[in-house]
This record gives C-alpha cells, sequence and structure tokens, in this order.
C-alpha cells in the first residue's frame, strides 16, 4: 500500500513539473525563456503519456494479448518474417521512422518563433503520432503483416480500399525520391560525410552475420563492436576528408551519389532483413540516439537562452523561408515530430514482421514516436538558440533577402533583427564553410546550432569538427528512412500485385521480390534523378506537396484504425483515432486548397484519395452500428505463442 502511494505521489508531482514547466513555455511573454524549461516539459509529458495514455489504449482499446503467436513466429522464414530481439526491432523501428523529417521540420517552422512548433511538437505527438503508429503496429500485426493499402482493402472495401492502396504507394515513391534527394545533397562533394554513411553498410552486415551465425544472440557484444567500429568510422572520415589523395575516393557530384543511393536502396529491399536493413538501423540508432542524448546533456549543463520570439510576424503567411500562414501549415512543416503518415507504412511494413510478442508493441509503437518527438524538441532547441538575425541569413533563398551579403544583411535587419555582414563572415570562418548565406532546407541551419551547443559544453576549439559531425548526422537520419522506405515499398507493391496473381503477392517468392524492388526502385530512382539535373524542375514541385502527403497518409492510416476498432465492437473507443483523424482532415484540406493553384493535379490526386477512404470508412462504420452486414475482419486466427 505505501509503495503505491509512493508512485502516485512521484507521478503526480511529474505531472505538475510538466505543467509547470509547459505554462511558462506558452504565457511568458516579452522575456527569453531558458531551454531547459522545454526539455523539461518534453521529457514530463512524454512519461505521463507513455505510463498511463499509452497503458490505457493497448489494454482497452486494443487488447494486447502477449500468449498470442505473432506472425514472425507463425511465418518465420529468416528472411522478411523473423522473430527479433525487441531491442533490436525498437532501433530498427526507430532508425526507419526518424528520417529528415523531425530535424528539418521544426527548423524550418521556427520561422514562427518556437512557440506554435513547440506546443504542436508535444500536443501532436502523444494524442496523434504515437497513437497513430502503435495502433496501426498493432492491427497489421494481427493480419500477418499486412500493408496499410491492403489492411484498408481488406477492412473498408474495394472502392476506398483500393484508392488507399494506389494512393499510398505513389505517394511513398514521391516521399523516397524526396528523401534520396535530401541526402544526395548532404553528402554532395563531402568526403566525410560519404565516407562514413557508406562505412555504415559493411559495418552492419558484419554485425547481422555475427548475431545470427558467429554468436548468436549476443545482442550486447555485436552491439559494442557495431559502436565501437561506427565511432571509428566518424573519425576516419575526418581523416579522409584531410587526406588529399583518399579525399577523391568519396568525394563526387549529385548523380554519381544518386545512382550510388539507388542501388542501395535495391539491395536493401532484396537481401534478408537480418544481414543488412535491421543491424543497419539498428546500430544507427546509437548513433542518433547518442547525439540526442549528449544534445540534451549540453542543453541542461549550459541551458542556453532561446532567442526566438515565441511568435514572429511571418504567423501572416509572408515568411522568407516558406510561404503559407501559420494556420494550416505549422501542422503541415512539422510532420516527424509530431504526426507522420510515413510512420504507418513502417507500422505496417517490416516492423511487425519482427515484432515476437505483441507486449513489445506499445515500446516500439508509442515508445518510438515519442523518442522522435523528442529529437524534434531538441532540433526545435537548436534553431532557436541562434540569433533570429543568424537564422534568417542562413536559411533565406537569395532570391528574397538579396544575391550580396549586404544586401541580404540590410533585408533581415529591415525585419528587426539583427545581423551584419562581419558576424557571418566570422561564423562561416569558425565552421570551416566559405559562407553560410542563403543555406537553405534547414539543415546548414540545425548544424550551426547544434555545433555552437555543443562546442560551448564540451570545446570551442572543436566548432568545424561538430559542425561537420552534425550534417553527417543528419545524412545519416535520411538514408536509414530512404532504405527502409524502399523496403515497404516493395512490400505494398506484393501487395497490390497479390490481388491480381497469388504468387507475386508473397512477400519471399524470389521473382516477386526482384520484380517489385526493381519497380520501385526505378519510381523513385527516376525523380531522383530528375531532382539531381535539373534543381529547377522536376522533383521541385513536390516539395511543397512533402508534408500535405505525409499528413494526408497519416489520416488514411486513422481512418483504417478507425474502423477496425468500430467494427471490433469497440466504438465507443473510437474517438481514441477519430479525434487525430478529424484534426489531420482539416489541416490537410486546408493546406491543399491553399496549393491547388501551383500544384493542382497531384494535389488533387491526393484529396481525393484521401476523402474517397473517409466516406468509405464513415460508411463502413454506419453500416455495422445498424446492424447490417460489413466485410468481415481480416485479423488472423489466435494461435498461442511456443516462445517465451
Amino acid at each position: 500500500m505505501m509503495q503505491k502511494l509512493l508512485k502516485s505521489i512521484a507521478w503526480f508531482a511529474v505531472a505538475l513539473l510538466g505543467a509547470y514547466a509547459l505554462s511558462g513555455i506558452a504565457l511568458n511573454r516579452g522575456e527569453s525563456i531558458n531551454a531547459i524549461w522545454m526539455v523539461t516539459a518534453a521529457a514530463c509529458i512524454y512519461a505521463i503519456a507513455y505510463r498511463f495514455y499509452a497503458a490505457w489504449i493497448a489494454a482497452k482499446v486494443l487488447t494486447i494479448d502477449e500468449t498470442r503467436a505473432t506472425p514472425a513466429e507463425r511465418l518465420d522464414n529468416g528472411r522478411d518474417f523473423l522473430p527479433t530481439n525487441k531491442w533490436i526491432v525498437f532501433g530498427h523501428h526507430f532508425a526507419a521512422i526518424s528520417g529528415p523529417g523531425p530535424l528539418i521540420g521544426p527548423t524550418l517552422a521556427a520561422q514562427f518563433g518556437y512557440l506554435p512548433g513547440t506546443l504542436w511538437i508535444l500536443i501532436g505527438a502523444v494524442l496523434g503520432g504515437a497513437v497513430q503508429d502503435m495502433v496501426v503496429l498493432f492491427f497489421s500485426t494481427r493480419r500477418n503483416g499486412r500493408s496499410l493499402g491492403q489492411m484498408a482493402r481488406d477492412e473498408i472495401g474495394s472502392i476506398g480500399g483500393t484508392a488507399a492502396l494506389i494512393g499510398t504507394f505513389l505517394i511513398m515513391i514521391i516521399l523516397i525520391a524526396v528523401l534520396g534527394l535530401v541526402v544526395v545533397n548532404a553528402m554532395k562533394h563531402s568526403p566525410w560525410a560519404t565516407s562514413t554513411i557508406a562505412a555504415t553498410i559493411p559495418i552492419a552486415m558484419i554485425v547481422g552475420l555475427y548475431i545470427r551465425h558467429i554468436r548468436p544472440g549476443r545482442v550486447l557484444e555485436a552491439s559494442a563492436i557495431g559502436v565501437a567500429l561506427l565511432l571509428f568510422s566518424v573519425f576516419a572520415g575526418g581523416w579522409i576528408d584531410h587526406n588529399e589523395s583518399l579525399r577523391t575516393w568519396f568525394d563526387h557530384d549529385g548523380l554519381s551519389l544518386a545512382y550510388a543511393i539507388i542501388l542501395y536502396g535495391f539491395a536493401a529491399a532484396v537481401l534478408p532483413v537480418w544481414l543488412l536493413l535491421a543491424p543497419r538501423d539498428y546500430l544507427s540508432t546509437f548513433m542518433k540516439l547518442g547525439t540526442i542524448f549528449l544534445l540534451a546533456i549540453a542543453i541542461v549543463v549550459l541551458q542556453p537562452e532561446i532567442h526566438m520570439p515565441a511568435v514572429t510576424q511571418f504567423v501572416d503567411g509572408t515568411g522568407p523561408i516558406f510561404g503559407g500562414k501559420l494556420f494550416p501549415f505549422v501542422f503541415i512543416t512539422i510532420a516527424c515530430g509530431a504526426v507522420s503518415g510515413f510512420h504507418a507504412l513502417i507500422a505496417s511494413g517490416t516492423t511487425p514482421k519482427l515484432i515476437a510478442n505483441e507486449r513489445d508493441i506499445r515500446m516500439i509503437g508509442y515508445g518510438g514516436m515519442l523518442l522522435e518527438s523528442f529529437v524534434a524538441m531538441m532540433a526545435m532547441i537548436a534553431a532557436t538558440v541562434l540569433e533570429p538575425g543568424v537564422f534568417f541569413a542562413i536559411n533565406s533563398p537569395a532570391g528574397v533577402v538579396g544575391k550580396t551579403a549586404i544586401e541580404a544583411v540590410a533585408t533581415i535587419n529591415s525585419w528587426g533583427f539583427a545581423v551584419t555582414v562581419e558576424q557571418m563572415e566570422q561564423l562561416a570562418k569558425d565552421m570551416g564553410e566559405s559562407t553560410l548565406f542563403a543555406r537553405t532546407g534547414g539543415a546548414p541551419s540545425l548544424a550551426v546550432g547544434m555545433a555552437s551547443i555543443f562546442a560551448s559544453a564540451f570545446g570551442k576549439h572543436l566548432l568545424a569538427l561538430w559542425y561537420h559531425f552534425a550534417i553527417m548526422f543528419e545524412a545519416l537520419f535520411i538514408l536509414t528512412t530512404l532504405d527502409a522506405g524502399t523496403r515497404v515499398g516493395r512490400f505494398m507493391l506484393q501487395d497490390i500485385l497479390g490481388n491480381f496473381n497469388q504468387k507475386l503477392g508473397e512477400t519471399s517468392y524470389m521473382p516477386s521480390v526482384i520484380l517489385t524492388s526493381s519497380l520501385v526502385v526505378a519510381g523513385w530512382g527516376y525523380f531522383l534523378y530528375i531532382g539531381v539535373i535539373d534543381p529547377n524542375g522536376g522533383v521541385n514541385i513536390l516539395w511543397p506537396l512533402f508534408g500535405i502527403a505525409n499528413q494526408m497518409l497519416a489520416a488514411i492510416a486513422l481512418c483504417v484504425a478507425t474502423s477496425i476498432i468500430i467494427k471490433s465492437g469497440k466504438a465507443s473507443y473510437a474517438w481514441v483515432t477519430g479525434l487525430p483523424l478529424t484534426w489531420l482532415i482539416i489541416i490537410t484540406t486546408s493546406a491543399a486548397y491553399e496549393k491547388i493553384f501551383s500544384d493542382a493535379y497531384l494535389t488533387m490526386f491526393f484529396v481525393v484519395v484521401l476523402w474517397i477512404v473517409v466516406i468509405d470508412m464513415v460508411n463502413i462504420s454506419r453500416r455495422y452500428l445498424q446492424g447490417k452486414k460489413v466485410l468481415s475482419s481480416s485479423e488472423a486466427p489466435y494461435v498461442k505463442t511456443a516462445l517465451e
């Protein structure tokens, strides 16, 4: 009894601390706030949400059953379906979902000030993003690891399901192409980043072989070896970068890197998951988490002030970094740190084929998203600790602020944000760059912010080292999402072809594996090629659609989840997914309406797909509640687990 009382008091104290920190962030005006309050609010809110809300959903809404055999156990084929240690699955899942979104999105959204993005990261993640990830992962696990589109077809009906199946696949192709373009630009003519990221591939294969054949099950040993090799590759990358003869081996233009990434994507989709994808993503997670937690420690030690205002004048849509008003574009710009449809593709793609026990779903699904949200919070802090004038000088394109340094400085000063040419020149020199003006896209300014925090905490003489490490760190985030996304795309296409030829729908049928992998890679590879050779056209029109398409995918995923919950006889719990679904429908439709005149065809296609799925979901839910006949559940029958 006493122990229970002490736990209750402890959790009440956590709730009070979180509420105090959040109120300080939201209500403070006229003075800069300390970044420690953002870290405190995030930690407390995540802890409360995971301990209580996620546990309640798992027990009451999903009814997780740890005695039930998962598809990884029942369909184990040693290639795609494979019972895997929960920590390796967590690492793979987190690495796969945490692409550029949680880093770049918050950085760009800082244009509106620190407050709107911070609130959306916290609220969106615990009530929307983490819920989506967990419920989709659970429902896919109960349906033999079916893809999101196939679940929509099985549960909602042929019209809405087919629209979702085709729509999600095409959106997936676009998302991977955009990710590929980001990583090409990050690695282009950067021997340090290219050599380090290239080294992660053989390192991952060594770890995969070690766990499966050399020392089976010795996860800690393999992890220690892998992390040591990763750290060595980072330092070796710096050595290569400073060696005139060796650096030429890794100094490539965009087109060469695009071809290399296309080949890598094909290999990641075809090779057994234990050999490359899972160990590479697992090891990448150590790099990612190590960097993020190191950044958090540095923030706690330094307690830097947030220099960006809570809200800027650019909430009216006149911002220099991207067009659009605060509503709905802060919710579109920050996707992966709050709610991301791409996560639903991973949660219904590779991850459910690896889970050994349903009890791990809450940790992997809900917990993985909370961790990504924490990454987004660190990115927001790193961007907003910069002086606003420096932030806008780095992120504003030359076409807006002027082509020369003097013009850019004059424009930014006219907005009320002080910055000088000398200040920017010294900063570029400190970072080892020729210039930092008009380095758009979010990655350079985030790297400057991270490097500044690291250098202040761990040595200012290493500023250039920290900057290039941060650039490499960002590229690593992106590439792990690209390889997992390619494999998920292969599963999605196999699901589609399986409706016409059952053999082609078998995930381990090698002719189907090679055919579908080739088609997926050719699809996103084409858009990547166009974007690399013609930066002013082709794939560039897809950038404004990136966030819209991502959030529409989340809405489709929540439609499927809501439908399954209602059909399971739990309509009273449908609000768990129904509320975030309603919000996403509002913001995506609003954003699409504003963009429809510049990207008419693709925008219209995405909107039509979303509303077909929504209407079909509402219709089948209405029929079920009225006692009329609906499609039966596609959930696999119960089989008792034989695993411990």
